[in-house]
């Protein structure tokens, strides 16, 4: 793959005609965090305390899941360090953040900021890439998993998006247990034991049905909205070898008010080229980006994103395609012939 480049490259065109207030850590980004916050304690108080009938609480349900993941895309945030520059201040709040989806801010910050962005895209380093051919033929399940017809391996790919961050961060938590310094090692049990003992706990104080509308409904709905992002910022785009955030990112298009729900998290490519920016401004780095290389940038709606999914395996085949392996059909990623 010919003409890549990393991200100081781009970076490097672009400071100089940005505002220097972009660069500034950005408190009041924790109001919204706020609100959440007492969407979630309320919700829970509310069911945990009255006797409401199943309607009411599965619609609190509703409303504390997408709560859960608002929350995640703020921790996601804070741990980037564009809200806060203090070290413990930002892990706390972290943990906050990330409490409702059981993730640590060491976990967080070792698998995503240091690895998946480091090395995004790459079929090696990156803990969140998808294997290419030469890989799934090493792995009998996978290759048994992919002897069922494509539609209903992406039916059953889309209704595990609702567990899949926390079956992915508890898979990170196992591999880097074993490989963070002894020292680190006790903070990272702990900020791992600590939220699923309260959410186990409170399942032993109200009781299956009460937890379920407290905990399980919020989190598989929360997995799913965090889901729905993650598994578009990347999967529609090739592997590399040099970490080109034009290249194997994608950002989506949401409604505005979406995005003010969501921090701004559809802005991916913007986000892996400057990820400690204040998410507020990725509108305008966007415009920078576009200025001066329209043809590289990727971007589609949210909705077509996931119809791309749907309709496409996860297997890679020469790092810009995809494959199906039954069938042998080839699929195009979105990576384009650059001069």
């Amino acid at each position: 793959m010919n003409n890549l480049h990393n991200i100081s490259w781009y970076a490097s065109k672009i400071i100089p005609e940005l505002p220097k207030k972009v660069f500034k850590t950005s408190p009041t980004r924790l109001l919204g965090g706020l609100a959440y916050l007492i969407v979630i304690i309320t919700g829970i108080l509310i069911i945990a305390l009255t006797k409401m009938n199943l309607i009411s609480n599965f619609i609190i349900s509703i409303a504390l899941g997408f709560s859960f993941a608002a929350m995640g895309f703020l921790g996601h945030e804070i741990l980037h360090g564009s809200v806060v520059k203090t070290s413990w201040l930002k892990n706390f709040l972290g943990a906050v953040a990330f409490f409702p989806l059981s993730v640590g801010p060491k976990l967080w910050v070792k698998w995503h900021n240091m690895n998946h962005h480091a090395y995004t895209q790459n079929e090696e380093k990156d803990p969140d890439a998808w294997m290419s051919l030469e890989k799934y033929l090493k792995r009998p399940f996978i290759v048994l998993i992919y002897k069922i017809p494509l539609q209903l391996r992406s039916l059953v790919s889309f209704i595990s998006l609702s567990i899949t961050f926390t079956i992915h961060s508890t898979r990170m938590f196992v591999e880097y247990i074993l490989d963070i310094k002894e020292k680190g090692k006790l903070t990272l049990w702990a900020q791992f034991i600590v939220p699923w003992t309260v959410w186990i706990g409170l399942l032993l104080y109200v009781g299956i049905t009460k937890w379920t509308f407290i905990y399980l409904i919020p989190v598989l709905i929360g997995n799913f909205i965090v889901m729905a992002y993650i598994s578009t910022n990347h999967r529609l785009n090739p592997l590399v070898e040099i970490n080109d955030p034009l290249i194997n990112s994608l950002s989506v298009r949401v409604p505005k008010w979406i995005d003010i729900l969501h921090f701004n998290f559809s802005y991916h490519t913007e986000h892996h080229l400057f990820p400690r920016v204040n998410p507020k401004y990725y509108p305008l780095i966007k415009q920078h980006i576009i200025k001066h290389w329209p043809e590289r940038y990727n971007e589609m709606s949210l909705f077509s994103a996931l119809i791309s999914l749907w309709k496409t395996p996860r297997i890679y085949y020469k790092e810009v395609n995809l494959i199906d392996p039954e069938k042998g059909r080839v699929y195009n990623t979105l990576y384009k012939e650059l001069k």
